[in-house]
């Protein structure tokens, strides 16, 4: 797979990961070190491409700093992706708008933060979309993508052989 998501052999993967990165996430490896790490966001788009593709899966990934164009994102691949992870950055914390959107993905949903979260302000602790998450993982940097793309793996395979 090459890395804008396409096959590298002729065969198309049937699966698609959706990654969504909101509001200032892409500063990653220049914004507070401490809490975020020193990865890019190109660095990190391109580990779970190859992650993706490892496992026979497409992996298309976005990042915004307009909540309405995240939302418009969610909308327009609700359908379309197998999963979803979000990291809506700061907009976890107050956006319903979000929330009510990722109500609507049809496929298994996970919630990823790079730091952690529960050991930082307390304002940092609250989540309005958890509830609408099937999967949440913070505070493991670059490693908890990959935690939760290997969960959402589990998901899929669980409700297909259910539906077997």
């Amino acid at each position: 797979m090459n890395a804008k998501g396409g096959s590298a052999a002729g065969v198309e993967p049937t699966k698609l990961l959706v990654v969504l990165h909101g509001v200032n996430l892409n500063l990653l490896g220049e914004r507070s070190p401490k809490h975020y790490g020193t990865l890019t966001l190109p660095e990190l788009e391109e580990s779970l491409r190859a992650e993706a593709a490892r496992h026979g899966w497409a992996c298309a990934c976005h990042q915004t700093n307009h909540e309405g164009d995240f939302v418009e994102l969610i909308h327009r691949y609700r359908r379309r992706a197998t999963a979803m992870i979000v990291n809506p950055g700061a907009w976890t914390h107050y956006s319903y708008a979000i929330h009510d959107a990722l109500e609507l993905v049809d496929g298994p949903l996970a919630e990823v933060h790079l730091s952690a979260v529960e050991q930082r302000e307390s304002w940092r602790r609250v989540s309005v979309v958890s509830d609408v998450a099937d999967v949440r993982v913070w505070g493991k940097g670059e490693t908890g993508y990959h935690q939760a793309f290997h969960l959402l793996i589990e998901a899929v395979e669980r409700a297909q052989g259910e539906k077997a």
